[in-house]
Order: C-alpha cells, then structure tokens, then sequence
C-alpha cells in the first residue's frame, strides 16, 4: 500500500515536472533573444508567442505546450483502470504549467496544456474541446473566448466520450482554472480592451 502510494505520489511529481517546463519562455530566450515575460500581455503561453515571436515561433510553443499535457496522461492512460491516476496526472501537468517552479510559481493559462491532457484521456473530447476553441476564437476574434469556450465544452465531451466520472471531473477542474487564469481578460472583455487574435510582423 505504502509503495504504491509513494509510486502514484512520484508519478504525479513528474507530471507536475514535466508540464512545468516553461517552453513559451525557453523559446522566445534561445531562438528570438525574447523575453515573453516582457513583451505583449506577458503571458508565456502561445498566443502572447504568436504576436511577439510570429507563426512558428507561436506554433512552436503551442505544439510543445500540448506534448507536456498529452504525452504523461497519455501515458498513464494506457495502464488498465487507469482513470483516477489518468486525471490525477492531467491535472498536475496543468497546474506545472501555471505554476512553474522555474519562474517563480507563475505560468501560462493552461489552455494548451489542458487540450492536450484531453486528447490523452480521449482524442474525441479533444477534437470538441479544439473545435470550440476554434468556433469561440473565430466568431469573437478572441483567443481568451474560445480557450474559455472550448474549456467549458470540455467536461460534457469528456462524459461523453469516456463516461468516466474522474476524467469528467477533471474536465471540471481544468475549465475553472482556465476561467481563472483569464480573469484578467474578462475583465477587458467587458471593458472592450481585449485584444483580438493577430501576429506581430514574423521574425526570422
């Protein structure tokens, strides 16, 4: 029992590790001499990297971001009645992401992260959560819409796809920490400040 509390215990840590990896940082430092903690709304996620860095070096961040949520859920997913750990590892990823421990306990706003966690507990949910991303995005022009848009339709998809009541409450958990760490955007929406998806002129 203790052993394999202390396995799920360790398993979870390296979720935590992984999804903490500040990638959105690393890039704009290593290839662009950026930092993205400075320019743009400050966000080390792929939308401020998109406008600050341009189209590959927000796809870069974005692809990256997804991979540390969907490669260790994935991976736990695999194991037999895995769902709880599954979650749990889903979970600690995002949270790596938002709070990473190399940048002081500040992050990203999970969204990429958590749509790739979602993929690897069901690459249909993860299909539903992309595709009201994208809708949000393009009828508003706002990328904070859409990340909230897909992260709410996430949980109904999940139960859907899965009827796992864990995985649908980690759609739960995932879609109110997103509604979190965009409340500074809500707050421009409703002042009309928001802005709207564009890129910045691409860098080489």
């Amino acid at each position: 029992m203790i052993a394999a509390v202390a396995a799920v215990g360790g398993t979870l840590v390296v979720a935590f590790l992984i999804g903490s990896i500040p990638f959105g940082y690393l890039i704009g430092r290593l290839f662009y001499r950026t930092d993205l903690r400075g320019q743009g709304s400050g966000n080390i996620g792929a939308m401020n990297a998109l406008r600050t860095l341009g189209k590959k070096g927000g796809a870069a961040v974005l692809l990256l971001d997804a991979l540390k949520g969907f490669i260790p859920t994935f991976c736990a997913a695999a194991f037999p009645t895995a769902h709880v750990l599954a979650a749990l590892v889903a979970a600690a990823a995002v949270l790596g992401h938002c709070f990473s421990p190399w940048l002081g306990w500040r992050g990203g706003k999970g969204v990429a992260t958590s749509f790739g966690a979602i993929f690897g507990l069901s690459w249909q949910a993860g299909l539903v959560a992309t595709s009201g991303w994208i809708l949000g995005a393009l009828l508003t022009q706002y990328s904070s819409v859409g990340s909230m848009f897909g992260s709410v339709l996430a949980p109904f998809a999940l139960w859907a796809f899965t009827r796992s009541p864990v995985e649908t409450l980690y759609g739960v958990f995932a879609a109110i920490l997103v509604i979190y760490t965009h409340r500074e955007n809500l707050g421009r929406l409703r002042a009309g400040t928001e802005a709207p998806i564009r890129s910045s002129k691409p860098r080489a």
